[in-house]
């Protein structure tokens, strides 16, 4: 049977709505960031905090009333959620059985399995002052041998990032951002510390990676599993998934490559098709044409070069390069307004005078600068972010045209 057509704007909306983030923010408080976690599959993590950390942002992005001490509430006292991988996510706990053999698969690494060998009595060293002194960080067994590694700056410190990759450890809490470690067994509630099988695993994962991509490519099926999953494994899956009506095929106009959703959505699917937002979908307030959202910068929808096939915008995040081979700024977010990305900002949080500065903004069209609902949308976004950040006041004079930025500086505050 031929796949069916569905046009860009169907597929752009298809994959912001089935993340979160389209048409509005849909979840509110802390029982609306676990729903927002599941929503969502994966929240990427990352250390780096100029106005919010990006997993933070990711969440402002998808929860009304959303703070940090939220999530941390989560994951560190709740148990509903933890962080893993190598690229570091966050999932819901319950899925915690099915990520158990990659754990396992991970140990058996060459990278991981030369190191296990090579070290195991600093391991059983590492393991026993955990029990001896419960959860511990890398500092606190700091003074090891020196090691040339992103991961720890000493062999103990790389030792516990071991056991946590492998599983044996979990994140029980972090200091200063900083994870501090402890047995899996005395983290993972109960009824999620087992493992399922490598084969219930795999087919979990790969369901996993379809919803969380949105309209996923075939040949990304198996990043989850860390592993390589070769032309045909894919076939095979994609052949198996569909016979079972998991999952469904569609093309994108001027796209012959089909692209794969769970068949459960194929009715959000259709009511997109008509120009309809799914009920299940609708705003708890605002939505994103009343009010922008600035996108994380390792948002699924807009990183890893999506934001050029969903939204035909460029987007590099460009925090990593040197400054002069910036084409935008440090930290530089896209706006979405609506349901397209329209805009760039590079804001900054001074934590000493409590201000969230503008330090760029950089519209792709200059008629959406001389818009009088962006100009409200974007002071309303401003002022959530600002909330969110604790600042206490707002720099736009970097925002142009002066027009635009003029209006952003009446906007009412009162909210903030």
């Amino acid at each position: 049977m031929t796949a069916p057509t569905i046009s860009v704007q169907v597929m752009r909306r298809y994959v912001l709505g089935r993340q979160g983030l389209w048409p509005g923010r849909r979840f509110a408080g802390k029982a609306g960031t676990a729903q927002a976690i599941r929503c969502a599959e994966l929240i990427q993590v990352d250390p780096l905090n100029v106005v919010a950390r990006s997993h933070d942002l990711a969440l402002h992005s998808r929860v009304a009333g959303y703070r940090p001490a939220l999530l941390d509430e989560l994951l560190y006292r709740d148990r509903v959620a933890f962080d893993y991988g190598e690229w570091l996510f966050i999932a819901s706990m319950a899925e915690l059985p099915y990520w158990r053999p990659i754990m396992r698969r991970r140990a058996a690494a060459p990278r991981w399995a030369t190191f296990a060998a090579a070290h195991g009595p600093l391991l059983d060293g590492v393991r026993q002052a955990l029990r001896a002194r419960g959860p511990l960080g890398s500092r606190d067994l700091a003074g090891g041998k020196k090691v040339t590694s992103y991961r720890a700056s000493h062999d103990a410190g790389l030792a516990l990032y071991y056991l946590w990759l492998t599983g044996e450890l979990m994140t029980h809490h972090r200091a200063n951002f900083a994870r501090v470690y402890d047995f899996r067994e005395h983290i993972a509630p109960a009824e999620f510390d087992h493992e399922a099988s490598l084969a219930e695993a795999e087919y979990f994962l790969i369901r996993k990676q379809i919803a969380f991509q949105g309209l996923c490519r075939a040949r990304v099926f198996g990043d989850l599993l860390a592993r390589k999953l070769n032309p045909d494994e894919a076939a095979g899956w994609v052949a198996r998934l569909m016979e079972e009506g998991e999952i469904a095929a569609v093309l994108i106009e001027g796209d012959p490559e089909p692209r794969y959703l769970p068949a459960a959505d194929l009715p959000l699917l259709a009511a997109l098709a008509r120009g309809e937002t799914p009920d299940a979908w609708r705003p708890v307030g605002p939505t994103t044409e009343e009010e922008v959202t600035f996108l994380a910068p390792l948002e699924i929808v807009s990183a890893r070069r999506r934001a050029k096939t969903l939204f035909d915008f460029d987007y590099v995040w460009e925090v990593y390069k040197p400054a002069a081979s910036r084409r935008w700024g440090y930290y530089t977010l896209p706006i979405l307004y609506g349901d397209r990305l329209v805009a760039r900002l590079d804001p900054k949080l001074d934590r000493a005078t409590g201000t969230l500065a503008v330090k760029g903004f950089w519209l792709e069209q200059e008629v959406t600068g001389r818009d009088l609902d962006f100009a409200a949308a974007l002071g309303r976004g401003l002022a959530r972010l600002a909330h969110m950040a604790d600042a206490r006041s707002l720099d736009v004079s970097a925002v142009e045209p002066a027009a635009l930025r003029e209006r952003l500086q009446v906007t009412d505050r009162s909210d903030l």
